[in-house]
């Protein structure tokens, strides 16, 4: 029976998205940061080809932020931003966003 359930265990955890960052210090960073393109909760772009940001992944979030840091991802906007996040600060922008409703999926 362990050999059964403990594996199903793990597929279970493994399913399981969990933003590793301080939603609340990423409200304030993306209050100064990200607001002005995405909205304050990053639900209501002011512009169409800005992203909805609100209910995204958190590790999607961060892979985007570090690529545009990186310069992987090309845009000198986001560059620029990028730039002046520490890792930490990615990791609770994207606790913040995701944590927020959104139309992207359906929020449990």
């Amino acid at each position: 029976v362990k050999r059964v359930f403990l594996p199903i265990f793990i597929l279970m955890l493994a399913g399981t998205v969990h933003a590793k960052g301080n939603a609340e210090k990423g409200k304030a960073k993306a209050a100064r940061t990200c607001a002005a393109c995405h909205g304050a909760d990053g639900a209501k772009p002011v512009a169409p080809e800005n992203p909805i940001l609100a209910g995204q992944y958190p590790d999607y979030i961060v892979k985007a932020l570090s690529d545009y840091k990186s310069g992987k991802r090309a845009n000198p906007i986001m560059k620029a931003f990028a730039d002046q996040l520490s890792k930490q600060e990615i990791e609770d922008v994207a606790a913040w966003f995701s944590s927020q409703k959104s139309s992207l999926h359906f929020q449990r």
